[in-house]
């Protein structure tokens, strides 16, 4: 086994995360905006249009895991369709037909998520099937999770430098213009790397009839497996639950709107910064332990969060520095001890079904956060830009760090619990 890592390899492989993670934004931030302001379409429509594509998106997602491990032997070729998708998708949804708009809106942003699931999928699948020793395995991911995080670091800066004196429409085509080169860059690094690259060779997943050895049922009923995806889906719906609310919190209890994209750049900042940290970290402990840690920074700093008042943003600041280095760990941790199992269980033919399971849990999350916190705030009588009286403040506060918290603390509870258990099953220090 290869345990030493060149950080030319790192770069090959991971440069990928950071046009997947840049595609991020545009599409489903600034491509409404754009439709809605520039384009004059309903927003309600386009609202309504983005729900349903985003249900279809994660629906998706095992389907695009299952064909992947299927034809594991042409995954370069499903790349390169998935890359194909993905930039096509991208370009389409910045130089709409104007006859009819909204219809282009949904094929471009059906195209371009598809385009970015199979190719996140796929991405992660090969750092899985890298055949390297466990602690490198966390410094794979996390490679890959910080050029994911410069790449959204990018995506939040580009429309605003290369829109400067010009219209929307040719801010976002100077955009596309930007972005295909680093996608096909990207490409071309990762297609040359597998060429050379010490993966794991599947063996063959499936029967002549085309049924899987184990199904989808067999595969979560594993104990291991569905005690980890129910500990990772609960982690993220935590941390989703702020990712929602945060810019209701920075404007209305913080009154820091004009500062919002500084918090956001602390925040994604030492979310990169971190990983080093938590590779250390993990080697010296134990990856489920250093896993543990990030969620007690966690708990810990929005424990402080709720008790912040307006205008104090150097503390916030330092909110957002500190939930990103836990940020890190919640990226490059939980995919590393996945990869651990898949080498210990021997199930490389099944990895990109358990990543697409992760992305699904991932989206979900976000899904659930939105459909739970939203309505909880409506409900408490707040609406966005009222004024804020001490109750709605207090509700705000809890809502947006206290309910985080709770849901951290019982997933650390559970996790130092099953820290055995799933040590058992990957090899690694409980």
């Amino acid at each position: 086994m290869n345990t030493q890592l060149k950080r030319k390899d790192l770069l090959s492989y991971g440069l990928m995360a950071l046009p997947l993670a840049f595609a991020g934004l545009p599409i489903y931030l600034h491509a409404p905006d754009f439709y809605a302001g520039t384009l004059g379409q309903s927003l309600t429509s386009l609202g309504l249009l983005l729900l349903a594509l985003r249900a279809v998106d994660a629906i998706q997602d095992p389907l695009i895991g299952s064909l992947s491990d299927r034809y594991h032997q042409h995954r370069a070729l499903i790349l390169v369709l998935g890359v194909m998708m993905l930039g096509g998708g991208f370009w389409m949804l910045f130089h709409p037909y104007l006859s009819a708009p909204l219809t282009w809106f949904a094929v471009a942003v059906f195209i371009c998520t598809t385009g970015f699931s199979i190719v996140s999928i796929n991405l992660q699948t090969l750092g899985g099937i890298w055949q390297v020793s466990e602690h490198q395995r966390t410094r794979i991911t996390s490679w890959r999770e910080a050029l994911g995080l410069l790449g959204l670091l990018t995506a939040a800066m580009g429309p605003a430098l290369l829109g400067a004196n010009s219209d929307a429409s040719t801010a976002f085509h100077r955009l596309t213009i930007a972005y295909l080169p680093l996608l096909a860059v990207a490409t071309w690094a990762l297609l040359a790397w597998m060429k050379t690259a010490p993966l794991t060779r599947p063996q063959e997943a499936f029967k002549p009839s085309g049924e899987t050895r184990g199904s989808w049922r067999a595969l979560i009923s594993n104990p291991w497996r569905s005690r980890f995806f129910a500990l990772f889906a609960l982690n993220t719906l935590a941390s989703a639950i702020p990712a929602v609310l945060v810019l209701f919190f920075i404007r209305d209890r913080l009154g820091a709107a004009e500062y919002s994209g500084l918090f956001l750049l602390v925040y994604f900042l030492f979310g990169a910064l971190a990983m080093p940290l938590w590779q250390w970290l993990s080697k010296r402990v134990g990856k489920i332990q250093a896993w543990a840690v990030s969620m007690a920074l966690s708990i810990i700093t929005f424990l402080w969060a709720i008790f912040l008042q307006d205008g104090q943003v150097e503390a916030y600041a330092l909110v957002c520095a500190l939930s990103g280095l836990a940020l890190g760990a919640d990226l490059a941790l939980p995919p590393s001890i996945l990869a651990d199992h898949i080498v210990a269980e021997k199930s490389q033919a099944e990895a990109s079904r358990m990543f697409s399971l992760m992305t699904l849990l991932s989206k979900a999350s976000l899904a659930l956060a939105t459909g739970l916190a939203l309505p909880l705030l409506g409900l408490a009588g707040y609406q966005p830009g009222i004024a804020m009286t001490t109750e709605l403040n207090l509700t705000l506060s809890l809502s947006y760090a206290a309910l985080p918290c709770i849901l951290k603390t019982i997933t650390l509870v559970w996790l130092l619990s099953q820290a055995n258990h799933i040590a058992q099953a990957t090899s690694l220090k409980a």
